[in-house]
């Protein structure tokens, strides 16, 4: 009886610790196993590292060109330097390009301005020129007249066409509509030599033009304007000064309503006339210099159209 109680007894022991041991075993797989953070050397194989090694190898061989991590040769920075210089210097020749063709055609405007007033000074002087040549025709007949009046000084009827054309003058003035935009926006320096030379000259012409007639042809006339005033009578004179403006200044009816001389002195006659004949030498001088300006200009006018077609 008691060996079948010490066998039962044993028989719930090993149960109760059967139990146990698999409510452990319960317990163990629960919780959570850390993961290891690198390989163990000693349970890996050298073969296995040996071609770890090997892969790592192949692999950074291989880099694209444009990974992170991918270092650069110096034919590439060079090739990368040439064509970034090459689109700077394509870029700037194009604009140097598109700017010498705007101030080209901006010289040619220019040029067909100039080309405009050239030919509104030839009108002009054409016109000057015709009135000069008149001028000139009637101080030519002073000497007749001198020997008439010098006869007989109530004879002065013949003085009248020579004060009309003594007392006033028709001056050239140039047309400085392109002259002055070239020089206020240096326009000058888009044109070529030829160009820019032939228009200088052209002016520096007219400013001969200016200096003679500021200085030599002034003088003169002023002298016969004084002297015919020192002996003139003013009523018959007056007349003459009051009928002008139609001609700039000169005088439309040149007859005289009756002796000119309020003075029988002689020398200031004789004054007036030596005067007149400078004025005439003057007045000549004058015809001559605007006679070169017309050729100057209508030189320019074929040589512009020659080379530019401005009349197409």
């Amino acid at each position: 009886m008691e060996e079948n109680q010490n066998a039962n007894e044993q028989r719930q022991a090993q149960q109760v610790s059967i139990v146990e041991t698999e409510e452990n075993t319960m317990n163990s797989s629960e919780t959570t196993t850390p993961l290891p953070t690198e390989y163990d050397q000693a349970s890996v194989s050298p073969t296995a590292l040996t071609n770890i090694e090997i892969k790592t190898d192949i692999m950074e061989v291989h880099k694209h060109p444009h990974h992170i991590t991918h270092k650069k040769k110096w034919e590439e920075y060079a090739l990368e330097f040439l064509m970034l210089f090459l689109a700077v210097f394509l870029g700037f020749l194009a604009e140097n390009l598109r700017e010498h063709r705007v101030e080209k055609e901006k010289a040619k405007q220019y040029l067909s301005s100039f080309y405009e007033d050239l030919k509104n000074d030839t009108s002009r002087i054409n016109t000057l020129v015709e009135y000069d040549q008149q001028k000139i025709s009637a101080l030519r007949t002073m000497y007749n007249c001198y020997d008439t009046v010098s006869a007989n000084l109530q004879s002065t009827n013949c003085m009248g066409e020579l004060i009309k054309y003594s007392r006033s003058n028709r001056g050239f003035v140039l047309t400085e509509r392109t002259l002055q935009q070239l020089a206020n926006a240096g326009g000058y320096r888009l044109l070529n030599k030829e160009d820019a030379d032939s228009i200088t000259a052209y002016e520096n012409a007219y400013k001969a033009y200016l200096d003679f007639q500021r200085t030599v042809f002034q003088s003169s006339q002023d002298n016969v304007r004084n002297t015919l005033n020192q002996f003139a009578d003013f009523r018959i004179i007056a007349p003459l000064q009051l009928t002008t403006a139609n001609f700039a200044g000169d005088t439309v009816d040149a007859k005289l309503k009756g002796p000119l001389m309020f003075t029988k002195d002689r020398q200031l006659l004789n004054q007036w006339f030596n005067e007149l004949g400078m004025y005439l030498r003057t007045a000549n001088g004058q015809l001559n210099i605007m006679l070169q300006i017309k050729e100057k200009a209508t030189g320019l006018l074929r040589f512009y159209n020659a080379k530019y077609h401005f009349e197409e």
